[in-house]
């Protein structure tokens, strides 16, 4: 998956790097604030998250065509629609939904969950909202730390290096949030590393993105937990978690349980397993032939026209095959003839 850089191309990757993480804090203070100029409270997270994503696609395909020559820009930020790309979607999705039921689980058992249900009809008018709210928030985190700029740092500093590396900006930008902890920054870095390893083994954002929004969107709509901190997601079921601190991450979620992390290392070498496929498919190296092309049939008659020789072969000569006449033997003279006298 690494390839060979001059130092020359590592600095310059380096320094669009820079540049792409400075636009993307731009962008995110651009749509922030004019969602909130735009909309109303309730609906300036959805219209914020739409339009920070617009931001970076556009942003990051203008700096690939120009900086790097890029001819398909948005496809080369990890956005290519190719043939199963739902099916990757589909089986990050599974993944994500399976390792947030992994943690919900020894929940439930310790100390359970309070549920609250709300069946009315608005109630699912605005979980469609949140579900859409979601969509667009996980594909625009995955533009912005799998998309133009950990590209860049790939290139610079090699595939495990630009992981680690993007794994402790996105623990940073995590630690920021209000209730925080020590668990939460673990749980953000090995999760950082599993999304990394999806996008290094397909070549896209298609598996990651499903993975991150089977993660979230399982516990906020489907169990109604808190997700970094934020507890208002789901309009239809609303979940208090019981239990120990460690186990259920009190108000921040399982984001910040000792559980996650575990679950997360346990995910990677299943995300490498399930990955093989793809990455044989879109990380084999390409083998270009080399020299010049040789039409093999004229060069083979003009080597064979070299060791005959060009003269064209005389005709044959006539061969004799009637039997030459045989010559008649002289008359013998009669015994009792006289001689003469």
């Amino acid at each position: 998956m690494s390839e060979p850089q001059s130092s020359g191309g590592r600095f310059r990757a380096y320094l669009e790097f820079l540049v792409a993480v400075l636009f993307y804090f731009v962008a995110r203070s651009v749509a922030h604030h004019s969602a909130t100029g735009l909309a109303s409270d309730a609906w300036s997270p959805l219209l914020e998250q739409a339009m920070l994503l617009f931001l970076l696609v556009v942003g990051y395909a203008v700096f690939g065509s120009f900086f790097d020559g890029q001819q398909h820009a948005i496809r080369e930020q990890g956005l290519p629609l190719r043939p199963g790309f739902l099916r990757e979607a589909g089986l990050g999705l599974a993944l994500g939904w399976a390792i947030a039921v992994v943690c919900v689980l020894p929940m439930t058992f310790v100390g359970g969950i309070a549920t609250v249900l709300s069946l009315q009809l608005t109630s699912w008018g605005w979980l469609l909202a949140d579900t859409v709210f979601f969509a667009l928030a996980v594909m625009a985190e995955e533009v912005a730390f799998r998309g133009y700029a950990f590209q860049r740092f790939v290139k610079a500093m090699g595939p495990i290096g630009g992981s680690l590396g993007f794994a402790l900006l996105y623990a940073i930008v995590q630690a920021m949030l209000p209730g925080a902890s020590h668990a939460s920054l673990a749980v953000s870095i090995v999760f950082s590393l599993v999304l990394s390893l999806a996008y290094l083994r397909t070549r896209a954002l298609w598996l990651s993105w499903g993975l991150n929004f089977g993660w979230k969107a399982s516990r906020a709509l489907l169990f109604g937990l808190a997700v970094s901190g934020v507890n208002s997601h789901s309009s239809v079921v609303e979940g208090d978690p019981m239990g120990p601190f460690w186990l259920t991450g009190g108000g921040f979620g399982l984001d910040g349980t000792w559980i996650s992390f575990l679950v997360f290392l346990a995910a990677l070498p299943l995300v490498y397993r399930l990955t093989r496929d793809l990455d044989f498919r879109y990380n084999a190296p390409v083998i270009v032939p080399g020299g010049i092309a040789v039409d093999l049939e004229p060069a083979a008659q003009r080597q064979h026209q070299a060791a005959m020789g060009s003269a064209e072969p005389a005709a044959p000569s006539l061969v004799q095959i009637i039997p030459a006449a045989t010559p008649v033997p002289a008359p013998e003279k009669p015994a009792d003839e006289p001689p003469a006298s």
